[in-house]
């Protein structure tokens, strides 16, 4: 049976796009480099390789900084649909030992296998063999696997031991594993939370165990407290099994070139909604709330917040709101421009779903019609594999504008159900 009742795995894919990348290419095997969503002096490197790491380059850092660190360092740019694929993959090994498998993001998941006490007497065998499953499909690509009584713990064992590593926290050895961290190496603790835990004596992650909760709820101000205390004693917090998605998201970040050009924002926000109408229609779900912002240059932020009348999946119905709250806000707010050449990321959320099954229309309204409309339309488009047929009809004056991006969140249309992953379009190269 698994040592002293650690029956949590979670899996963390080491470096994950890079990674990806240098399978798909083994030119770039053993070499250091950093992944870009845009080919650009000035881009972030969104990713960078194990090679790269060693020399002090991290994710978000801009591609000038990077070549200080590292001259010979090596670029390309994302193929998220590759990253999916074999994130589908994974997840479909892992399914194969039990079937209560977490995605918690793109390159990451929990396994919970406490239904299987009786199955495994020894997790750490389980976690090398899943290591050798994914290294026979993708020889390149290495794993850092936690065991421990719950999710939050075997999460920190993937950060006590990179890359390839395989740590099991348990009662016994738990404080042994703390006693090397700093508060802000725990996941979730950043520097205000270390300097409040301080504020009250609280000076390591050991203490920070050992501390009553009502100490902790005075640091953490309430049930925050509450749950850290859980966390570091072996309670569940973290890990559920819910699939519903509470909000979903489609954000870029836009190039020099692209801010430049008010057409390229605005084909921009059509591509975005397009995304989330792509998202709505496979979950066969409508939005009632929608939320738009605009980062700048400058670190400042233009938002806005929309609660709608009736609810929502159209894209181009969805833009319209939008651009309404843009035109009111430029007439009131004269000569600002919210769409301008200092524009760096654009974002569009949806959330307050409600389900297809449970829609109610007016007699007189032909809002079901056009629904109806649009869902044959998605089923003649999977028929076709024309994914981007209606997405590229936003770019006939402006080429190629919407890069497909990673998005991290998106994990959850992709979900194997009865051996089909529920958004295939996910899982196609954009052309």
């Amino acid at each position: 049976m698994a040592k002293n009742g650690s029956f949590v795995m979670y899996i963390d894919m080491n470096s994950y796009f890079a990674s990806c990348e240098q399978q798909r290419h083994p030119e770039l095997r053993g070499k250091p480099l950093g992944v870009l969503t845009y080919d650009s002096p000035n881009a972030a490197v969104i990713a960078a390789s194990k090679e790269a790491k060693k020399f002090g380059v991290k994710s978000g850092m801009r591609l000038g900084d990077c070549r200080l660190l590292c001259p010979q360092m090596l670029t390309t740019t994302t193929h998220p649909a590759w990253y999916r694929i074999i994130h589908v993959d994974v997840m479909n090994i892992l399914r194969s030992y039990c079937d209560d498998v977490i995605p918690k993001s793109i390159d990451e998941a929990v396994v919970n296998f406490h239904s299987y006490r009786l199955v495994y007497n020894d997790l750490t065998a389980v976690a090398k063999q899943i290591k050798a499953d994914i290294a026979r499909k993708y020889d390149y690509l290495t794993c850092s696997i936690g065991i421990a009584p719950n999710s939050f713990l075997a999460k920190l064992g993937t950060e006590l031991q990179k890359p390839n590593g395989l740590v099991v926290i348990t009662p016994e050895n738990i404080d042994a594993h703390l006693a090397t961290l700093q508060l802000t190496d725990l996941p979730g603790i950043a520097s205000r939370n270390e300097h409040r835990l301080k504020m009250i004596g609280i000076r390591n992650p050991v203490e920070m165990r050992h501390a009553s909760i009502s100490l902790l709820r005075k640091a953490f101000g309430g049930v925050t407290g509450d749950y850290w205390h859980r966390r570091l004693n072996f309670g569940e917090v973290d890990m559920y099994s819910k699939v519903e998605n509470r909000t979903m998201s489609a954000t870029r970040t836009m190039s020099s070139q692209q801010s430049r050009d008010r057409q390229q924002l605005e084909s921009m926000l059509i591509s975005l909604c397009t995304r989330l109408e792509q998202r709505m229609v496979k979950s066969n779900i409508f939005c009632k709330e929608a939320y738009f912002s605009v980062r700048y240059k400058d670190n400042t932020k233009w938002e806005t917040a929309i609660k709608l009348a009736d609810p929502v999946q159209d894209a181009m119905e969805l833009r319209s709101y939008i651009q309404q709250r843009i035109a009111d806000f430029e007439r009131s707010h004269k000569p600002a421009i919210v769409f301008n050449d200092k524009t760096f990321n654009i974002a569009v959320a949806i959330q307050s779903f409600i389900k297809g099954s449970v829609m109610q229309y007016s007699l007189f309204d032909n809002r079901i019609k056009k629904d109806m409309l649009r869902k044959v339309m998605y089923q003649i488009k999977d028929r076709f594999e024309q994914k981007n047929i209606v997405r590229k009809g936003s770019e006939l004056f402006v080429p190629d504008v919407m890069k497909d991006a990673i998005g991290f969140g998106s994990v959850r249309d992709m979900l194997v159900k009865d051996g089909e992953v529920k958004n295939k379009y996910l899982l196609e190269e954009d052309y």
